[in-house]
């Protein structure tokens, strides 16, 4: 019996400790969260400190129907195949409630495919294709993020204004650059039938080689150019133009260009009068900005991107669905997240039931090189719900659930 009975103490403290964290990870809500960290670290590090200063408010204020919120993530490694493993990982192994995330629209679309089959809420906060939420849309996966059709709509007239007739594209060769050309091309034709597109290059991402895509787009003497290109590929794009003198006299609209994850590579390289889409953060005088701004900038001692308001904004997107569901199960999930509407740093947003795609919009505006800055000015807000198909536009487009 003396041999016994530590053995027995031991396995009872041991039931304890079990059931005591058994009774934790049941007062949680678990956020899986799967994105490219490595491979688009400009947008992604801003984006991370956005859901960790929202988690930091919600847990802060009590959790979501008695229940902290907690995150796990994983990197991808801009992978497909990678991405769909650590979902796979993290649904059967840490048990999550939910899944999200994701940047780059390839791995967003496989998720969304993972989703379905598993039957598991997907909250999409980046990819912005619109295969999304129509040809590759299902009733697990909502998108926070304006797509490139909303994005592309915002542009077209301002694009139209300038009256040019020859244009060119350039665009990353992926689903995200694909899908924003070819939706620019559709609306820009549809608003002004006599342009005619001249040139048209699509580097593979990450792979540019700047100074050829530059000289073909000038041999094709284009009156404006259309860019989709962004980050590093944005940054050797604009350099090699500025140096060939590929903007001079042009007009160029461009998808993300006026995000400050992008401005602040481009410091004194960044070209003026740009037609772009951004996020001007430092002179958006609503309420609901400031406030975050000034919790951000005390939080992290730095200012916010663009990525810093989509980690921010889809983790409390979240925390509003569960809330309203009163529950982790999907099916609750997605009924309350249909029409839901929440208030972001941009202002209110409703996910619209028809395609599970928000309302969140976008600043459109022009770029400068203010002393070797790139900012922001002549700027407007873009409600997305002015810029999305109609309902029954939207059945068309859209797979049967």
């Amino acid at each position: 019996m003396k041999l016994v009975r530590p053995r027995i103490k031991h396995l009872v403290a041991l039931s304890m400790v079990l059931s005591a964290f058994s009774s934790w990870s049941q007062n949680t809500f678990k956020i899986g969260e799967i994105n490219s960290y490595k491979a688009q670290p400009a947008f992604l590090d801003p984006y991370k400190k956005g859901m960790d200063l929202a988690l930091e408010e919600i847990n802060a204020a009590g959790g979501v129907n008695g229940k902290m919120l907690e995150l796990l993530t994983r990197d991808d490694n801009a992978n497909p195949g990678d991405a769909v493993r650590a979902a796979e990982e993290l649904l059967s192994r840490e048990k999550v409630d939910v899944l999200a995330g994701t940047f780059l629209s390839n791995i967003g679309l496989a998720l969304a495919d993972f989703a379905k089959q598993r039957k598991i809420f997907f909250m999409a906060g980046e990819p912005l294709t619109d295969k999304m939420v129509w040809q590759g849309g299902n009733r697990y996966t909502f998108r926070l993020r304006a797509s490139t059709y909303m994005q592309a709509a915002m542009l077209v007239p301002e694009a139209v204004k300038m009256k040019k007739k020859r244009w060119a594209v350039v665009y990353p060769n992926y689903e995200y650059g694909q899908s924003a050309a070819t939706t620019f091309k559709a609306l820009l034709k549809a608003a002004q039938p006599d342009v005619e597109f001249v040139g048209e290059q699509a580097p593979a991402l990450g792979k540019i080689d700047a100074g050829a895509v530059a000289q073909a787009l000038a041999d094709a003497k284009p009156d404006a150019i259309f860019n989709v290109l962004f980050a590093g590929d944005l940054t050797k794009f604009v350099r090699e133009g500025n140096t060939r003198g590929l903007f001079d006299g042009r007009l160029v609209v461009s998808l993300l260009t006026g995000e400050p994850e992008y401005l602040d590579a481009l410091k004194d390289e960044t070209p003026n009068g740009w037609i772009v889409t951004g996020y001007p953060w430092s002179t958006i005088d609503t309420a609901e900005h400031k406030a975050f701004l000034s919790a951000y900038q005390k939080r992290f001692g730095e200012h916010p991107r663009l990525g810093s308001i989509v980690g921010y904004t889809m983790i409390k997107a979240i925390a509003e669905g569960v809330k309203k569901a009163k529950s982790s199960d999907t099916e609750r999930l997605i009924t309350a997240f249909q029409g839901l509407t929440l208030g972001t740093p941009f202002g209110k947003i409703t996910f619209r039931p028809e395609d599970h795609q928000s309302t969140m919009g976008a600043y459109v505006g022009k770029i400068k090189n203010d002393n070797g800055k790139g900012v922001m000015v002549d700027y407007k807000y873009m409600d997305g719900a002015a810029f999305q198909p109609s309902a029954d536009e939207v059945k068309k487009l859209r797979a049967p659930d």
